[in-house]
């Protein structure tokens, strides 16, 4: 039994002093080269160049949880760019691409209703074809300062008014209605500006909240230089698909929603499917597959039409179809399967139908998306006092 332990110890101690070593080596980066980064550089790019403006603004989204509540100054992280970036002759920076960002600067919530803040900066760029792009990017989720006093002015106006309000409300229950009519109201008023005041304590006392930035939360970067890129073929950037012989799949439009709990996880798909194969298709054997390759079924809460449904030899049709995903910024693909091997009988790729849609639809989706942009840190259920 003794030499049992022993051996646990002697374990134990290896794996602490092998987290040490790694804890004390910086956070790096690497790219594996495949055949698809060693392409010449004819096959990716177009030949023409393209300057990445500064002031330019990237949307991102983190790898890992940025908490203020634990996460610290010098904390290193990866980013990936959610949307293409565009110059005038073409993509310049493409979905997918990597980010390396550090964690610069963190502050505690602040009385007053003074939120925690964050600082990001960024300071290179891995593209998908394996190129290091040195950029300088800069994020913070502080608030503009006279927005960030509107904020808290308003916040506590709030509790001084509710304050007023409860003291008038007692005055009345403890004096009585007769009272407050002969003293021609004065009774409310004094009930009101001691509500008043006990307010205003809550509100001098009231601290603001951790700050939250998790994947899946997208991040605007702005580009703090200027820099010269080659602008990539259309071509390059295709994602990988699988057709299946007489069977027709096109993703006709991609739209970004909130699930009726308002969360943005939502992604509905208009899809053209015409089967002229031998196979028959059923709504139960599709799902949109991610770049991690997880599966997600059909939304109950969309249109339930395809799901239903059997796409046999002959059928043409047009149908959507929402998909509750756990990050919409992540890679996909329709996929449909074959229920006798749930082999793959058809992929089509989400980005390769987002790239063709028009500006107004992704300006649109990108509205969808961004409408969170307190990164308040909601509480824990099991951080509550009881």
């Amino acid at each position: 039994m003794k030499k049992l332990w022993s051996f646990i110890l002697i374990i134990l101690l290896l794996n602490t002093n092998m987290a040490l070593l790694e804890a004390s080596e910086p956070l790096k980066g690497s790219v594996t080269e495949n055949e698809e980064y060693q392409k010449p550089e004819d096959q990716i790019f177009t030949g023409k160049v393209e300057t990445l403006n500064k002031k330019e603004i990237i949307n991102m989204t983190v790898s890992q949880v940025l908490d203020s509540s634990y996460s610290i100054e010098g904390d290193e992280f990866f980013a990936e760019v959610t949307d293409d970036v565009y110059g005038d002759k073409g993509i310049i920076i493409p979905k997918g691409t990597l980010a390396h960002g550090k964690l610069t600067n963190t502050s505690e919530p602040g009385r007053l209703g003074k939120d925690a803040t964050m600082d990001l900066a960024f300071d290179y760029l891995v593209t998908p074809d394996g190129r290091e792009i040195p950029i300088e990017g800069k994020m913070t989720t502080r608030l503009h300062p006279v927005t960030q006093s509107a904020k808290i002015v308003a916040q506590d106006v709030g509790y001084t008014l509710a304050g007023g309000a409860v003291g008038g409300l007692m005055a009345l229950n403890w004096l009585g209605l007769e009272a407050a009519i002969l003293s021609q109201g004065y009774t409310l008023a004094g009930g009101a500006a001691i509500g008043g005041v006990a307010g205003l304590g809550v509100a001098l006392i009231r601290k603001g909240n951790h700050v939250l930035i998790a994947p899946g939360d997208e991040i605007k970067v702005k580009i703090n230089t200027a820099i010269d890129l080659p602008v990539y073929k259309e071509e390059a950037l295709k994602q990988e698909e699988i057709n299946y012989k007489g069977l027709t799949i096109n993703i006709n439009d991609v739209r970004h929603e909130k699930d009726p709990f308002g969360e943005v996880n939502t992604i509905t798909l208009t899809v053209l499917i015409s089967n002229m194969s031998d196979k028959t298709l059923s709504g139960f054997d599709m799902a949109l597959v991610n770049d991690y390759n997880v599966k997600f079924s059909p939304s109950i809460f969309g249109n339930t039409k395809l799901m239903f449904r059997q796409i046999k030899p002959g059928d043409k049709l047009v149908e959507q179809v929402s998909f509750a995903v756990d990050n919409i910024n992540r890679k996909f693909w329709l996929t449909f399967y074959d229920r006798k091997d749930n082999k793959i009988v058809a992929k089509v790729s989400v980005d390769n139908a987002y790239r063709n849609l028009p500006d107004k639809v992704k300006n649109k989706n990108k509205k969808v998306r961004s409408k969170k942009k307190n990164y308040k840190k909601e509480e824990d259920f099991m951080d509550m006092d009881f």
